[in-house]
């Protein structure tokens, strides 16, 4: 059966949820994967010790590859980290240290862990590190294998480098050279793992096509990239950013209760297509789902917040999750657990602080100014109770089961606890 122009199952679905932006020969690869399996590789950058939503639809492309028999192989850049990829950034990243980028290494394994099976087999996924090989390059011999195929006028073409160099910032030799190393990564993962097929974001086309071409010219065989669109919401926000910063995928980065929220919170336009894209439920039920009108839609955003969060954290903690936004806001249970916990020392409640202040402290304002402006509006409520006074103290009277619920607005909320 042909849906979508493809014979494969992983092709049909990923073009059916919305997965497939480019791909330099859709027929070959869709050939490939009726055949048998086909090892296909992302890479993630370790520029943190944890992964966010900004990399989901890219592991959820890994993990739709393993479920259709598949090899995924996730590339953590133990060894480009020291450098840093430049695309579409306005200007250099800070380099790292060893023991930084191995602290990372280890949070980036933990969360791809999470969605991807690892182990033996036609569709076991593997882990690997560019510093395996990059690490043992000699410079000399990496310019003569690898870097006669490149031509610069091409490479100034691409995007990613024009908008940099239109800057003031400009663009350094050292960044320049990420091209060269991810292609190299593609003929090196071909060659130990039989990889035949890169995958990434939009904004890697032009490192995937070098990869492609570098394989071509050198070993005389034939490999393929797929790319995935680069996605931002209804409104045009970028997608894993929030007014307080990344959605991370660490429960050590941002608790459990905050990233089923960030789901909850999707737009009404956006739910059918993060259904597709950040769920497994099958693509009927997400139709289901997208075409619920009026007050239903926030069932279909519950479900949503639910289901990604018991893929990234299991299903025990996003029921748990969703039962502590159900106490906190339709029952005003100021105790509800698994909400975000800010610890105060037992003085600093006996002696008292600024609401203003407390807000700040606890992540739900950013400056003090804010915080006041938040008390003006009559955004700002302690324990349900609408604050009055941006200059009012908060202490240990204001304890009710042992927390004090601080919220802002209807949808975030922090329990203040004594440490």
């Amino acid at each position: 059966m042909v849906e979508n122009g493809f014979q494969s199952s992983f092709m049909q679905e990923a073009a059916a949820r919305g997965f497939i932006f480019q791909c330099t020969d859709p027929a070959a690869l869709d050939d490939a994967m009726v055949k048998g399996s086909v090892a296909a590789y992302i890479g993630f950058d370790p520029t943190a010790d944890s992964l966010h939503v900004g990399s989901l639809i890219q592991i959820m492309m890994l993990r739709l590859l393993q479920k259709h028999g598949h090899r995924p192989v996730a590339l953590v850049g133990g060894g480009t980290a020291r450098i840093g990829d430049p695309s579409f950034r306005e200007e250099a990243r800070r380099l790292m240290t060893e023991e930084t980028i191995g602290t990372n290494l280890a949070g980036i394994e933990g969360c791809l862990r999470q969605y991807l099976t690892f182990g033996s087999g036609a569709s076991g996924a593997i882990l690997v590190n560019n510093a395996d090989w990059l690490d043992k390059l000699a410079y000399i011999d990496l310019l003569r294998d690898v870097g006669v195929h490149f031509s610069i006028n091409r490479m100034l073409a691409f995007d990613s480098v024009k908008n940099r160099l239109d800057r003031e910032q400009g663009l350094t030799f050292l960044e320049f050279n990420y091209s060269i190393l991810q292609s190299y990564d593609f003929r090196e993962l071909n060659r130990r793992h039989g990889v035949t097929l890169q995958l990434g974001g939009s904004d890697q086309w032009g490192n995937i096509v070098s990869g492609v071409d570098l394989v071509r010219r050198t070993d005389q065989k034939s490999v393929m990239g797929l790319t995935t669109p680069l996605l931002t919401t209804a409104s045009g926000a970028k997608m894993g950013k929030t007014a307080n910063g990344a959605v991370w995928l660490s429960e050590k980065r941002l608790p459990v209760f905050d990233y089923w929220q960030f789901w909850r919170n999707t737009e009404d336009a956006d739910v059918g297509r993060f259904l597709r894209l950040f769920t497994d439920l099958p693509l009927e039920e997400c139709a289901r789902l997208e075409a619920l009108q009026g007050a239903d839609i926030n069932e279909a955003k519950k479900i949503l917040a639910t289901e990604a969060t018991a893929l990234c954290h299991g299903r025990e903690a996003a029921q748990a999750a969703a039962e502590a936004a159900r106490q906190t806001f339709e029952e005003g249970n100021v105790t509800a657990a698994d909400l975000p916990v800010h610890l105060v020392p037992q003085a600093t409640l006996t002696e008292g602080v600024p609401v203003f202040r407390l807000f700040v402290e606890a992540g739900l304002a950013k400056t003090n100014g804010e915080a006041r402006r938040l008390v003006r509006g009559g955004g700002a409520r302690v324990n349900n109770a609408v604050v009055q006074d941006e200059n009012g103290v908060i202490s240990e009277k204001d304890m009710a089961d042992g927390a004090i619920r601080l919220s802002s607005g209807k949808k975030h909320h922090v329990l203040v606890k004594v440490e």
